[in-house]
Formats: structure tokens, C-alpha cells, sequence
């Protein structure tokens, strides 16, 4: 083989080298490609997967909702059925035969209840009832439009006048002013849509340039912030606060008002921080409070649940419960727990010394037995619920009954505004302690006569087991005879369920129990909860821990009203 072969042979052997490189190339580009669209579809897979469980989480959280209307469309599926058996009752009284007509004195309960039972429909309801059932149309009849009298113009607003002079006060003839004999002068209510503006805070800054020895710069101190460093004014920390927790809107729907009504981005992920830092400022207020509870001796417990987005349950929402701790007249106290067990509430009360008035359920009265600081008195109210609910079933003996608990209940209405002392003495003048022996005794005679889980035998069976805590409101005249005012103060958080799906976090319970126990103990003392907390809030950053006990709302007065 010549030199030139050999140089031939070389050149095509590098040249097929050549060809499988630029192949093994173009091969791992590929290769590199697909694996980038891998990774691609690897986090759009994960993306999904993610959607999906939000999707379902959403879902599952529609399923609880639709539960509990079901629950509540049950329950008055049941006020129905009550009202249908008082009214069949009255026609068979009217139409029936005699021997099925009750005697003259059931006859005179019956009436009795039924004016009860008119008169409490007349009653105004509480405005939290009137949220819960803000989409019924209410139906006013000509009459009551007559009766409702015109209300004035608040005299306390702030006043904008208006003065419109005629066209022409002269004479048309001889050009002579008139001369004023009167006025007429028209009212109306006015609304200012609250704005959000952009406060600058400036401080100048100046430098000593004298041949003085103290030279240097000087600016004013920035005046303390609820938050250093961020965007959030007290206004509308305030505002933030108000529409979440009392209001009950939820942070995306604010997110959507600000951008749609003020055009600024208020991201719901920045509020959310925001109240967890108002919060944090108003928890020494929150655990003041309770610290004055404590001495009291006296305390309504009650609980509520409330749905929680719980990262550890997948697919569907976990359940948590606010804890209500009230002081009757006084202070309510909120707290969050995941759990409806006896730790919660055996914790919270680990210090307190004296008597809880609750409903029957087993953890009160497993706490009662394992502390022996604490008694247990129950709640009437819950007893009278069960004897109406048999009405449908045995009426006659449930009339007794329910008539029998409404003299307790007057008897409550005439001590309402007296002292612990006179309220005692009142009680047992009126013979409350002989209308309880001669309910207990009539219980216990009819029980045998009706199945245990009749309505009528569960109502006997709940009022006899419950007699002894029932009966403990008459040791004391500071004891009430049922825990309705504690059941009141849950009214905000059903209606706050009814306008936000969840609480987002288990975590983030704490602050709704921190807010709703300021605004609930608030509405109490009869507060307005924004100045409250604009006065609070604006005094917090600058004030001793040993000064909280000032801005309690059993204590609290503006600062104005303090300074003079």
C-alpha cells in the first residue's frame, strides 16, 4: 500500500469518526431535550396532583355545608312539626270528640303557651339572627306598617346643610327684596364609602453646621408602628380586622374589594400576616381577661365546631371547636382547640375553683368528677327544648311539663334585675324549690309509661339524669337557670361559618378566638368594637405590660375621657 492509501484510508476512517460523533451528539441533545420535558411533565403532573387535592379538599368542605343545612333545614322541618301539632291539637279541641279534649286546665296551658310562643314572634330578633337569615324576604303586613313609627334623623351624626335659595327673590314688579318669614327644611341620611389614601410620613432631616463641638444630624423618631417596615396603617388594620371577624368576610373576598372599588392589591397571603401580628398584639389583652374571669367562681362553657384546612388531612377538611368561657353580664372568652375532648377544656380550667353551668355533655361531667375545685349546675333551656319536641306525641303530659317550666322562668324574669341576695330570697318566696320536687315527682311517675327512645321518654329520661345539676342554679343568686347568654355569644361565629368555608390553618384558630373574644366582650359593655380598637391598637406599641389592665373593656375608656 502507498503513502497516498494510507492517507486515503485515514481521511475516511476519520471522516465515518466525524459522522458518529456529530451522531452521538445530535443523540444526547435529544437526549438532554426529552429529559427537560420530563422534568416539565414531572412538575405539571405534581401541579395537577396538587390541584386535585385542593379540588377535593373544596369538595369535601361542600359536602360538610351541605350536611349542615341539611341539619338546619331538619331542625326546622321539626319547628314545623311542633307548630302543626298545636294547631291539630286546636282542631281537635274544636272538632273532635269529647272524650279526646283535654280538660280545662290543660286547655288554659295550651293558651298560655301559645301567647308565649305569640309574643316571642313579636319580639324584635337579635340582629345575629337577623344575618342568619338575611336571604328570607320577610313579609310585613299593612297593619305593622301602620304601627312602625317613623324614626328621626340621628341628632349625634356630623351635619352637611345645604341652603337653596329661590331663583328670584325680589318682585317681579318693583324689584324690592323679600324678606325672609321661614323655612322648610328636609332630612336624609347620607353615606361617605370609606376611601383608602396614602399617608406619607416625613421627617426632615437637618444638619448642625455651626463651629459649635456638637455637630451631627438630628430627625424626629418615628412614631411607634404596629408593624415596622410594612404598608399596614392603623385605619386599616382596623378595617381588616372588622370585616374579617365581625363582619365575616373572608380575605379573598376583601382582596376583591379593594381592587375593585379602590384599585390597590391588598394580596389575601399579606393580611393574613398582618392579623397574626394584630393578633399577637392583642393577646395580653386576651389572656388579662381571663385572669380576671378566674376569681369570679362562676363561669358558662360551651363549645361550637368549625371547619379547618388541616395539611395532615388529605382530601377532606378536619374539624376544630371554639371553646366558650363567658362570665354572665361580663367578659366572654373564646379558644380554639382541633379537639372536643376533655383536655381542651380540663387545661383551660386547670386553675379555676368554682362552678361551670354547661349542657349534659359527658366531658363536663367527666371534668366535674375529676376536679374537685369544680362543680357543674346544668341548663334548663336544653331540658324545655326536649319537652316541646315531644309535643306532637304526648301532648297532654308535655303541656305540663313545658307549663310547669315556664312558671321557673317567670319567676327568673322578676329577679332578673335584682342582687345575688334578693334573687335567692325572691326564689325561694316564690316556691321555685317546691315546683322543682313536684316536677321531678310527676318525671319519675310517667317515665315507665313511655319506650326510651320515644321523644317523650328521652325528654324524661335527659330531665331526670340532669335533675341535680338542673337544680343547682337555687345554691347561689348569682347563678343563672340556663346558659343561654353563653349560647347568644356563639351566634357571631355561626354566622362567620355561614360566609367563610374554613379556617385555613389549625394554626391560625388562635386568632379568630383572640378577635372574636374582643369584639364578642365588646358588643357586651356595649361598646363600639372600632373605636375600641383603633384607640387600643394606636396605645398598644407604646404601653407597659403592667399598664394592660387599662385597656381590658370592663376598664377601658377613650383616651380622651382618660386624660380629663
Amino acid at each position: 500500500m502507498s503513502g497516498d492509501d494510507v492517507v486515503a484510508a485515514y481521511q475516511r476512517l476519520c471522516a465515518q469518526h466525524g459522522v458518529r460523533d456529530a451522531e452521538a451528539a445530535q443523540w444526547r441533545a435529544a437526549a438532554a431535550e426529552f429529559e427537560g420535558r420530563a422534568a416539565q411533565w414531572q412538575a405539571e403532573n405534581e401541579r395537577l396532583r396538587e390541584e386535585q387535592a385542593q379540588w377535593v379538599a373544596a369538595n369535601e368542605c361542600l359536602r360538610d355545608e351541605k350536611a349542615q343545612w341539611q341539619a338546619e333545614n331538619d331542625r326546622l322541618r321539626e319547628a314545623v312539626d311542633e307548630a302543626r301539632a298545636l294547631i291539630d291539637e286546636l282542631r281537635r279541641q274544636v272538632f273532635g270528640p269529647k272524650a279526646d279534649r283535654l280538660t280545662p286546665e290543660q286547655e288554659e296551658q295550651l293558651k298560655q303557651i301559645l301567647r308565649d310562643l305569640k309574643a316571642a314572634a313579636a319580639r324584635p330578633r337579635p340582629a345575629s339572627d337577623e344575618v342568619l337569615t338575611e336571604d328570607e324576604k320577610r313579609k310585613t303586613t299593612n297593619t305593622d306598617r301602620c304601627r312602625r313609627p317613623r324614626q328621626p334623623v340621628p341628632t349625634h351624626l356630623e351635619t352637611k346643610t345645604t341652603v337653596i335659595e329661590p331663583a328670584d327673590k325680589t318682585c317681579p314688579c318693583c324689584g324690592s327684596p323679600g324678606h325672609k318669614i321661614g323655612e322648610e327644611v328636609t332630612e336624609e341620611l347620607e353615606f361617605v364609602p370609606a376611601t383608602l389614601i396614602r399617608h406619607r410620613i416625613v421627617r426632615p432631616k437637618y444638619a448642625r453646621r455651626c463651629s459649635c463641638e456638637t455637630p451631627g444630624v438630628t430627625i424626629a423618631p418615628l412614631p411607634p408602628r404596629l408593624i415596622p417596615q410594612s404598608t399596614l396603617g392603623l385605619g386599616l388594620a382596623v378595617h381588616i380586622l372588622l370585616t374579617r371577624f365581625d363582619d365575616h368576610l373572608s380575605f379573598y373576598r376583601l382582596e376583591q374589594q379593594f381592587w375593585e372599588r379602590h384599585q390597590v392589591v391588598v394580596p389575601r397571603q399579606q393580611m393574613v400576616q398582618w392579623v397574626e401580628r394584630i393578633a399577637e398584639w392583642l393577646r395580653p389583652i386576651y389572656d388579662a381577661m381571663w385572669q380576671t374571669m378566674l376569681p369570679t367562681g362562676y363561669l358558662q362553657v360551651d363549645e361550637t365546631p368549625v371547619r379547618v384546612l388541616d395539611p395532615g388531612v388529605k382530601g377532606k377538611c378536619a374539624r376544630g371547636f371554639l371553646w366558650f368561657y363567658a362570665v354572665p353580664g361580663g367578659d366572654v372568652l373564646l379558644e380554639f382547640d382541633r379537639h372536643r375532648s376533655l383536655e381542651p377544656v380540663q387545661k383551660r380550667l386547670k386553675t379555676f375553683v368554682g362552678t361551670i353551668q354547661t349542657d349534659a355533655y359527658g366531658v363536663y361531667q367527666a371534668l366535674e368528677r375529676k376536679e374537685d375545685g369544680i362543680a357543674r349546675i346544668g341548663c334548663l333551656a336544653h331540658s324545655r327544648r326536649r319537652f316541646y319536641a315531644a309535643l306532637r306525641e304526648a301532648l297532654p303530659q308535655a303541656l305540663w311539663f313545658i307549663n310547669e317550666i315556664r312558671a321557673l322562668y317567670r319567676i327568673e324574669d322578676d329577679a332578673r334585675d335584682l342582687g345575688p341576695v334578693a334573687r335567692d330570697a325572691l326564689r325561694h318566696a316564690q316556691q321555685a324549690p317546691a315546683i322543682w320536687e313536684g316536677v321531678k315527682d310527676r318525671a319519675l311517675e310517667l317515665r315507665p309509661q313511655f319506650l326510651p327512645k320515644s321523644t317523650m321518654g328521652k325528654a324524661l329520661t335527659y330531665f331526670i339524669d340532669e335533675y341535680d345539676a338542673l337544680i343547682g342554679y337555687l345554691r347561689d343568686g348569682r347563678f343563672e337557670i340556663d346558659n343561654n347568654l353563653v349560647e347568644n355569644a356563639i351566634r357571631p361565629t355561626a354566622v362567620g361559618r355561614k360566609r367563610w368555608l374554613f379556617i385555613g390553618h389549625p394554626d391560625a384558630g388562635w386568632r379568630s378566638a383572640v378577635a372574636y373574644t374582643i369584639l364578642v366582650s365588646c358588643r357586651r359593655r356595649h361598646i363600639n368594637p372600632e373605636a375600641y380598637l383603633t384607640d387600643v391598637l394606636r396605645r398598644l406599641p407604646t404601653l407597659k405590660i403592667t399598664e394592660i389592665s387599662s385597656l381590658l373593656p370592663a376598664n377601658w375608656k377613650p383616651l380622651s375621657d382618660a386624660t380629663n
